[in-house]
């Protein structure tokens, strides 16, 4: 772009980047004060950096967002950018204040002198049902969540919204009569980065932000498309400061949950391996963890905060979700990004990944009580299309499930792609399994039935002191792409409890003693 004397309109923000690049920062300052603005609206970029000039545009291109006009005086550069493109701007009055960036005011990390200890919590017997974690969101919870995002609908308001979501959530759990409560995640853009929008110092990027960071960005832009991921709207956590935790992750979803039902509540977590793997991105976050093990030290750290406040508020289990790790070992020493549930960090040797997996999950879980705590494993759910999905049984992951500290393996056993059941045999006596009985990605709903026959094959293994019920996955791992309807989510509910009751019945002596 070739520049004017002056811009031919007035911006509704500016902020000055400085001599930040496109890959050390400004990407997220532009992402700060660019969110909250409406479509239409003006953002005026000032910059000293020469690299900024041809990045800005490639960033436009990719976000579908418009470079009007660029001044330079000097060093000095300024970049006029609308949000969306020129024929939405509105000719109302303008202007939204501009936002502090937080990393120029990073938080100092706050860690608790001591954890809370665990307060008591309903038992759950054999064969009890519950979902994975996420249940669609209804349209208007969809866009108070963008709002929410980027600086349109206030954190009281959002909060306000999300417990009528939640409300319906848990009515149709209560309908359906399982046994385990989840709240849906409906206060969350994904299963795990969420967390971004929480953590101190981390914020939420659209993956469409770090395409220009990438080697490759067309190629990488092409691998998006091929896997089905709305790359414009699934947001990625970029690490800018060290991680603290100053308002909870979870624990305000627990205590709503709770007000709403009297049976055991479950609160998804996303693991330590798959934050370390998500967050940590060489190109952002350098700039505050010199390594993805330090990263991960402090990835730890808040999670064990959090698991200790949680179940100190009686949550009776706490499940982490580690789904990557299936991508470590069916994609084999293969380097490239993935994907593969929003890890799109590289990743290395998969033995040395299981083992540094391992080491995390067992640093979080340490001196809790082991029969609340619990791993959800699968093999991808951003898509209906098996097909796009990873295969394979679960002996290569058999060694760490076997070494993991957790009372619960919740684990995608429905689907083909997942293997043959006799493989986790030798899984310790002392966990149960949580046998996933029908497959979320599909519309058609079990029969009780084909739900009895797969139970008794797990009960043929286990024993039917430790299996659980749950579908495969989440009904709606990522917010805007449900691979299911509530309506369908509810039925499958509905089929598990009568297929557990079935069980319960033929099994009473067992279960009973």
């Amino acid at each position: 772009m070739e520049p004017v004397t002056n811009h031919p309109y007035r911006a509704d923000v500016s902020f000055d980047g400085g001599d930040l690049d496109c890959g050390n920062g400004l990407l997220l300052m532009i992402r700060k004060h660019i969110d909250p603005l409406d479509r239409g609206g003006l953002l005026e970029i000032l910059s000293t950096d020469t690299s900024v000039k041809e990045d800005l545009p490639a960033w436009c291109r990719l976000t579908k967002n418009e470079l009007v006009s660029m001044v330079e005086n000097g060093r000095q550069r300024s970049y006029l950018v609308c949000k969306g493109d020129m024929a939405e701007r509105k000719q109302a009055a303008p202007g939204k204040a501009a936002l502090t960036p937080e990393f120029q005011a990073m938080r100092a990390v706050v860690i608790p002198d001591k954890l809370p200890q665990p307060a008591p919590a309903p038992d759950i017997p054999p064969f009890s049902v519950m979902g994975i974690g996420s249940w669609p969101r209804p349209r208007w919870m969809l866009g108070a969540m963008h709002d929410h995002m980027e600086g349109r609908l206030s954190d009281a308001d959002f909060q306000a919204t999300a417990d009528d979501a939640v409300r319906l959530v848990v009515e149709a759990q209560l309908r359906a009569g399982v046994d385990v409560v989840t709240d849906g995640e409906q206060r969350r853009d994904s299963y795990a980065s969420f967390v971004a929008g929480i953590l101190d110092n981390c914020q939420l990027i659209p993956l469409t932000d770090l395409l220009p960071l990438v080697d490759d960005p067309e190629e990488f832009e092409r691998e998006l498309r091929a896997l089905d991921v709305p790359a414009g709207e699934v947001r990625h956590p970029a690490v800018f400061g060290p991680l603290g935790r100053s308002k909870p992750l979870a624990v305000h979803e627990l205590t709503f949950v709770k007000t709403l039902t009297q049976k055991p509540v479950k609160i998804a977590l996303p693991g330590p391996y798959l934050l370390a793997r998500t967050m940590w991105m060489e190109c952002i976050s350098d700039r505050a963890y010199a390594t993805r093990e330090a990263l991960a030290t402090d990835v730890v750290r808040v999670l064990r905060e959090e698991l200790a406040f949680l179940l100190a508020a009686g949550a009776a289990l706490v499940q982490f979700d580690e789904p990557v790790l299936t991508e470590v070992v069916f994609t084999g020493a293969k380097t490239q990004r993935s994907f593969m549930c929003g890890a799109l960090s590289e990743k290395g040797d998969p033995l040395v990944e299981l083992a540094f997996a391992r080491d995390l999950l067992n640093a979080v879980v340490a001196d809790f009580p082991r029969h609340r705590t619990a791993i959800h494993i699968c093999r991808g759910n951003w898509t209906t299309d098996e097909s796009a999905c990873l295969s394979g049984n679960y002996q290569p992951l058999l060694e760490t499930l076997r070494s993991l500290n957790v009372g619960t393996y919740f684990l995608e056993l429905c689907t083909p792609r997942a293997g043959e059941l006799e493989v986790l045999r030798t899984l310790p006596g002392d966990r149960r399994v949580g046998v996933g009985v029908v497959n979320q990605k599909l519309d058609r709903v079990e029969s009780v039935d084909e739900i009895v026959a797969k139970l008794e094959a797990a009960v043929s293994v286990f024993g039917p002191q430790r299996v659980l019920i749950n579908p495969d996955c989440g009904f709606a791992t990522f917010a805007d792409n449900p691979v299911t309807s509530a309506a369908v989510a509810e039925a499958k509910l509905t089929n598990m409890v009568r297929a557990s009751e079935k069980m319960r019945a033929r099994y009473a002596v067992a279960v009973s003693g």
